[in-house]
């Protein structure tokens, strides 16, 4: 039987919007980034490029907002029956593994960032406006972060396979209401 959650347990509207907008940015991001690289140097190549790291910067601003969000509106506390039903592992993976999200969502666009700088390739924000350089190009340098870059991004990729996997396992074989908490509210 699914308990119903309350709205004292639920997150709030903003928090909901900023955890979908940032989470579909993140598959779209991993999607072009992982499609892109593979592609031959062309127009197409190198406007992909540009789309991703204005999404990624778009990440990031996104990522400043979400925590600045979460420090001033705490998350709501895990309904005290599913405390008590959860094993105390997986309590500690349930912060760990939002402590760490909360990192990638800033290492990963940073790393990225300094990658794009390093290699002498300028963000300039949706052909806009020019952001300054992370750190000053070296090639040699752009050699040694481009791997962190998708290591980082691989990382975040598999924590929010996890997070996903664990949320849909509350839903479906718990049946305990946690995925409602970040759900839409239903008018």
């Amino acid at each position: 039987m699914t308990s119903q959650t309350s709205s004292a347990t639920r997150y709030s509207t903003t928090a909901v919007v900023l955890h979908w907008v940032l989470g579909l940015a993140l598959v779209g991001l991993f999607v072009v980034g992982t499609y892109m690289t593979d592609l031959p140097f062309s127009p197409t190549r190198l406007k992909l490029y540009n789309w991703h790291k204005w999404a990624g910067v778009t990440v990031l601003i996104l990522s400043v907002v979400r925590l600045l969000w979460r420090l001033t509106h705490p998350a709501p506390a895990l309904p005290q029956s599913m405390t008590a039903a959860m094993p105390q592992w997986q309590h500690r993976a349930y912060h760990a593994t939002h402590a760490a999200l909360y990192a990638l969502f800033f290492v990963v666009p940073l790393i990225g960032w300094a990658y794009s700088s390093a290699a002498g390739f300028p963000i300039v924000l949706f052909g806009v406006l020019p952001l300054p350089d992370f750190v000053a190009a070296d090639k040699a340098l752009a050699e040694l972060i481009k791997p962190w870059h998708e290591i980082s991004a691989l990382i975040l990729a598999g924590l929010v396979l996890l997070h996903v996997a664990a949320a849909l396992k509350h839903h479906f074989i718990d049946k305990d209401g946690l995925l409602d908490r970040m759900r839409p509210a239903r008018g």
